[in-house]
Formats: C-alpha cells, sequence, structure tokens
C-alpha cells in the first residue's frame, strides 16, 4: 500500500516510511565493506541515496519485495563510491573488474594465497580464475594494483633496484575524458545532495543526526543528553525530527531529478 501510494500518487509520506523501515538493511549492507578502509558514515550516506533510487524507481506491481529490489541499488552506490574513493589509480568498472576487487581479497584469504610481497603464484591465479569467471591476466593486474593501494607512483618498485617506478607498470587505459568528466559529476551531485539536504538542520540537529546516525561510533542517547543538558527522550524527538527533515528533503530533490 505504501509502495503504491507513493508510485501512483506521488505520496511522500509513503515514501518516507518505505524509507525509514529500511534504514537498517543500509547499515548492515555498509558494515560489510568496512575492510576497505572507508569511513562508515560515508558508505552509510551513499547507501542511503541507493535505497532513495531504489524508492523512486521501484514497481510493487511487478511483484518483488521492496527490500530485495533495494538492496541491488544499496550495493551498488557503496561499491560504486568505495571503488571510485580507494583506488590510487582507476581500479575499472567493467563487470569483471568490480568482480575482482570486491571478492579477491577474500578468495586469497580462503586460498591462504599469498607470499611476503602479496604476490600469487600460478596455481592460485588459474584457481582464482576459474572462480570469479575473469581472465587470469586480470587476476594479476588487479592483484598488484590492490598491493600497491598505499604506494606513490614515483616510489621505486624494490629498493636498491633499477627496475623503475610504480608508475611504469600502470596501465594507460586512454580513458575517455567525457566518461570521466561524467562520474566526477555523478559523485558530487550525490554528495550535492547530501550536503544540502543536511543545510536545511539546524545546528544542534545536524550533530544529533549525525552523533546517533552517521558515525561510526554511535552515540547513547544518555551522552548526548548530558552533552545537551535535556533528557533522553528530547534528544530522541530532536534525532526523529530532524531525520525526517532531511529524508524529505532528499525525497524532494530525487522527486524532482
Amino acid at each position: 500500500m505504501l509502495a503504491k501510494n507513493w508510485k501512483d500518487r506521488g505520496h511522500l509520506k509513503s515514501a518516507h516510511k518505505l524509507v525509514t523501515s529500511h534504514l537498517r538493511l543500509v547499515a548492515k549492507i555498509a558494515m560489510g565493506y568496512r575492510g576497505y578502509g572507508l569511513p562508515v558514515s560515508e558508505m552509510v550516506s551513499e547507501g542511503n541515496i541507493g535505497l532513495m533510487k531504489a524508492v523512486k524507481k521501484f514497481e510493487p506491481e511487478k511483484g518483488f519485495r521492496l527490500a530485495t529490489y533495494a538492496m541491488w541499488w544499496i550495493k551498488a552506490s557503496i561499491q560504486e563510491y568505495v571503488l571510485r574513493s580507494w583506488s590510487l589509480v582507476k581500479m575499472g568498472t567493467t563487470t569483471a573488474q568490480k568482480k575482482l576487487f570486491f571478492n579477491l581479497k577474500k578468495i586469497k584469504n580462503q586460498l591462504s594465497a599469498t607470499n611476503s610481497m602479496g604476490d600469487l603464484n600460478d596455481e592460485h591465479v588459474k584457481e582464482i580464475s576459474k572462480r570469479l569467471n575473469v581472465k587470469k591476466d586480470e587476476v594479476i593486474s588487479m592483484n598488484r594494483r590492490l598491493y600497491g593501494k598505499e604506494k606513490s607512483l614515483n616510489d621505486p618498485i624494490k629498493a636498491g633496484e633499477d627496475s623503475g617506478e610504480w608508475q611504469d607498470w600502470v596501465v594507460d587505459d586512454k580513458l575517455d575524458q567525457e566518461l570521466k568528466f561524467s562520474q566526477s559529476q555523478e559523485f558530487n551531485q550525490r554528495k550535492k545532495l547530501m550536503n544540502d539536504s543536511m543545510d536545511i538542520l539546524n545546528p544542534r540537529e545536524r550533530e544529533i543526526l549525525t552523533a546517533r546516525r552517521l558515525s561510526e561510533d554511535i552515540a547513547t542517547l544518555e551522552d548526548l543528553s548530558k552533552k545537551y543538558k535535556v533528557s533522553r527522550e528530547r534528544i530522541r524527538q530532536i534525532e526523529t525530527k530532524a531525520f525526517e527533515k532531511l529524508q524529505k528533503a532528499m525525497l524532494n530533490a530525487a522527486k524532482s531529478n
């Protein structure tokens, strides 16, 4: 009924309820990407944007559950954010590259497939290639890129060797400049949507909402009640009101796009 009211009549309260009822799903999915060293709050924000898109595009008459449909959008938004933020150089956005990026570490651990330099032997490359249905040279390439995450492109490959710099090993993909621009533009639009929506909150609302829903270490009602010298119930009311204002602003923005 909620999904139908939103789809057929553009009923914002119904859309709001659909979003709020799936926030735990966003948080759960975002926590699954903690291993990439990025702020959980940022991944939750990206996941929320994916959830908004799912609600906007959801077609209840097709018989699918919103949670099932939204999961794809949430994961896609978070994965795109991880790919954009994590890499020193472009990791690539093909299906094979994404599959490798998000599964290579897990499979390597399962196979105990690493030496002191992080390299893979031929047997492990073959097994990973088979499991993920990708080419062996793609496995090798992604492993090199992932292992060299924290290195500068101008660092020598090995100390004391005249084997060049890391940038000599980076494949020049001759990226289409329009594609690069569109990707950065989309990222900026998403960040602007969140930031603009946050701007409608007063400072106290913004601080409480961030502390309660967007921080890695979630503050308790008790902690915040002491900080702001109000009751725990008052903190809960401010949090709820701030979240409703934020969701309404984001839904309005999404609907107008």
